[in-house]
């Protein structure tokens, strides 16, 4: 019997990361409704960086069969 390839889940593609050492890694939304009156905002707020965090271990498993690996 064959085994078929699952299609990558691609909102979990934009969202999520593997490192090469097999850690998922996804942006800390901080900086949250970011196109949301901007112009009110000063520039320092607009320009915080984006910032990464590894993500639980419970979902990792869920996380990995999405996106295929």
């Amino acid at each position: 019997m064959k085994k078929y390839k699952l299609k990558t889940h691609k909102g979990t593609a934009k969202r999520f990361k593997v490192t090469a050492n097999g850690k998922v890694i996804r942006k800390k939304l901080q900086n949250r409704n970011n196109s949301h009156m901007v112009n009110m905002r000063k520039n320092a707020r607009k320009a915080i960086p984006e910032r990464f965090v590894i993500t639980s271990k419970a979902n990792v498993r869920k996380i990995k069969k999405l996106l295929g690996k």
